[in-house]
């Protein structure tokens, strides 16, 4: 049987939601920007998708196994990236995330979860018939900590925080004992209390957003404003919506940022309750579709990849819609395949590519 012949496996299911997910961002980001100066950024938007659908279906054709075997490779040279980004990267608002090339702009930090995912699918298919020792536990960790701390040092806390699902998704598929769980907890505790009595916890940005989370109100026009005009815009939005091009608070410009990480609420205002169940009754849909791909591919690393995607978009959805409604602080994390943004575009659909090629090899030998 060839490659090409196993098309028939693709899920096709699932790429008809995620474009619908895909076309509503489209619709979406084009509304949010009607009357600001990033207006057109739609149309960059599509040229994203048509990329990522490009690469999706590219990636789908290599067999997931090599990407395992050469992982090592690709660890090497993202962790190069990231020392490229210190070095000679563009310092855009304070943080130093991307390497400029001919106008365009690359964010290593992106493709290091496509490495990290399946650089942890192949060290835990090393352990398979034994225990989890805590030298394996440490070996891990180190894995994921090296990227994350490059990350943090740009800085860009959401982007690293993004990692962590990697590592725990891992840990608990790789058969972490109760009794690790809970010292490695009691431990994060313990240097937790100690950070933050020092005084040396966090940067004054993150301890504003910190404070503005707890309390909004208590700088409205500063650091709990996002917040404030997030909760505005979502309340304002009722059961139905105001309508496409009719939000108050993003087309009068208060929303800040309604195209990447406060997309949600201008949805949500657009399109009320019914609208914003809508878009998560189709994340649920999607993930249920990767969780289906894991458990029926042919073999562990297979499983540990796809649980390594979706370990990567639970952790977005909920900590962008958690924050769009105040029930988490302000991080910066885009939501998936929503929000505008061309690395993050790209990463979803070549992780899609590579689930595609998980789900695709179960019948080829």
């Amino acid at each position: 049987m060839t490659r090409l012949s196993s098309y028939r496996d693709f899920d096709w299911v699932l790429l008809g939601f995620v474009l619908l997910l895909s076309l509503i961002s489209v619709l979406e980001i084009k509304s949010a920007t009607l009357h600001t100066k990033f207006h057109g950024f739609d149309q960059k938007q599509i040229g994203f998708l048509a990329i990522g659908i490009v690469l999706m279906f590219l990636i789908s054709l290599i067999d997931y196994h090599r990407l395992i075997d050469t992982v090592h490779w690709a660890y090497g040279v993202g962790i190069l990236s990231l020392v490229a980004v210190a070095l000679f990267g563009t310092k855009v608002l304070g943080g130093k995330r991307w390497i400029s090339f001919h106008g365009a702009h690359f964010q290593p930090s992106e493709w290091i979860k496509l490495i990290l995912i399946v650089a942890v699918a192949r060290f835990f298919w090393g352990l398979t018939g034994r225990d989890l020792t805590w030298p394996d536990i440490g070996k891990v960790s180190a894995m994921v900590f090296v990227p994350m701390a490059f990350v943090l040092k740009q800085p860009d806390l959401g982007t690293s925080l993004t990692y962590l699902p990697i590592l725990i998704c891992g840990l608990f598929l790789g058969g972490i004992r109760f009794k690790q769980v809970a010292i490695i907890l009691l431990a994060l505790i313990f240097v937790g209390g100690v950070a933050w009595k020092s005084g040396k916890h966090l940067k004054p940005y993150q301890q504003a957003r910190i404070d503005a989370f707890m309390n909004p109100d208590s700088d409205p026009r500063g650091s709990g404003y996002q917040i404030r005009q997030s909760l505005i815009a979502v309340g304002s939005g009722g059961v139905w919506g105001k309508g496409a091009n009719k939000g108050t608070q993003t087309q009068g410009d208060f929303l800040p940022i309604p195209y990447t990480d406060f997309i949600f609420a201008a949805f949500c205002e657009e399109h009320g309750f019914v609208g914003a169940v809508g878009v998560l009754l189709l994340y649920f849909l999607i993930l249920m579709r990767l969780i289906q791909n894991a458990q029926t591919a042919s073999d562990l690393p297979g499983s540990f990849i796809i649980m390594g995607v979706v370990a990567v978009i639970v952790f977005q959805v909920a900590v962008n819609v958690g924050m769009v409604v105040g029930l988490m602080p302000v991080t910066g994390i885009p939501l998936p395949l929503l929000s505008y943004g061309g690395s993050s575009v790209l990463f979803t659909f070549l992780a899609l590519g590579i689930v595609m090629n998980v789900r695709m090899s179960r019948f080829v030998n």
